[in-house]
């Protein structure tokens, strides 16, 4: 052991290992951060829902008190029947009777939310042939998807990152890392403005119940396909205009995804977060083939230069020292000095 940390082999196995050092630094920073988030979630909607669960209770035992001749049991049971029934999209209000979740509009912004793999959760099919259909539907749309946006992300790249900051670069001077930072702040501040804050303001003006806070959580919530279900916009009662709403919610909600993988990709070719993300990457290493060609090339290079060298040998040994001093170059009379 004292030889170990004396000659320096223990620092050699923990330089030759450092990215599997860094990776089980990054495995423990992200369950730390993940039992944060669990405990502050906790601390803050904990008292929250005792308290919602405490008023459900008083609203109940008020309304049995209410009506003595309805029991407990029948109760429970008409309730759990509401509750199933509004888990599928459906609800038991009478002034939401009006609302459809399955007309044509409705059903587009569904495939929209399961291609893009947002889903909301409010809608979901109902029969055993609509379930299978959607498992069919999305092993070929969600790879497919996944292929529409990759394509359309490298062009819009191509035009919106690269050929300006090439541009610049050409044109000013500049450092392209320094370049490539105040580009992606830009064009990152450009897309919070135009599909979040923009957007807010437009749904907490059209959704009644909706404040800013609200609109802006339902972008975010959206946009970064984390999709929680707790506001889907055009669900609310006697909404104007609702098949033209849904479908513009459609578009913007495409768009919106497009918008911020451009921006995520901008953000990963930048030159800080490449060096960055390769300390927990595994180092390529050469395979056997690739091993066996380069001694391949290294005996064949070595070959030569011995041949050479014999060459050089042989061409001394057929012209000796004496007569290469009696050259006409090496001479002081002869034709080259006239």
């Amino acid at each position: 052991m004292l030889q170990c940390l004396s000659g320096g082999s223990c620092v050699r196995v923990i330089e030759g290992y450092r990215s599997t050092w860094y990776f089980l630094v990054l495995v423990a920073a992200y369950l730390v951060y993940l039992i944060f988030g669990a405990l502050v979630f906790s601390a803050v909607e904990l008292p929250y829902e005792e308290q919602l669960r405490e008023e459900l209770r008083a609203v109940k035992q008020r309304f049995l008190d209410d009506n003595e001749c309805l029991s407990d049991e029948r109760l429970e049971e008409f309730l759990a029947k509401a509750l199933e029934a509004s888990n599928y999209g459906v609800s038991v209000l009478n002034n939401a009777s009006s609302s459809w979740n399955w007309d044509f509009t409705s059903a587009l912004f569904f495939a929209s939310t399961v291609l893009s793999t947002t889903g909301y959760g409010h809608t979901v099919p109902l029969s055993d042939g609509g379930k299978a259909f959607c498992i069919i539907y999305s092993v070929v749309g969600i790879p497919f998807t996944l292929l529409f946006l990759t394509a359309v992300v490298q062009r819009i790249m191509e035009f919106s990152t690269r050929r300006p900051v090439e541009h610049l670069h050409r044109r000013w001077g500049m450092s392209k890392p320094l370049l490539a930072g105040v580009h992606a702040a830009l064009l990152a501040i450009i897309t919070i403005s135009c599909f979040f804050l923009i957007p807010a303001i437009i749904f907490s003006v059209l959704e009644e119940e909706w404040n800013f806070l609200e609109s802006f959580y339902f972008c975010f919530i959206s946009l970064s396909t984390i999709g929680l279900g707790d506001y889907v916009p055009g669900e609310g009662y006697h909404q104007r205009f609702r098949e033209l709403y849904k479908l513009g919610i459609t578009f913007y909600l495409i768009l919106g995804l497009i918008a911020m993988l451009v921006v995520l990709e901008t953000f990963c070719e930048l030159q800080q977060l490449k060096k960055l993300r390769k300390i927990f990457y595994l180092k390529k290493q050469k395979t056997e083939d690739q091993l066996n060609i380069v001694d391949h090339d290294h005996l064949s290079f070595a070959s030569v230069s011995d041949q050479a060298s014999s060459f050089r040998e042989d061409k001394t040994d057929l012209f000796p020292d004496d007569m290469v001093s009696t050259s006409p170059t090496a001479t002081s009379n002869g034709p080259m000095d006239k």
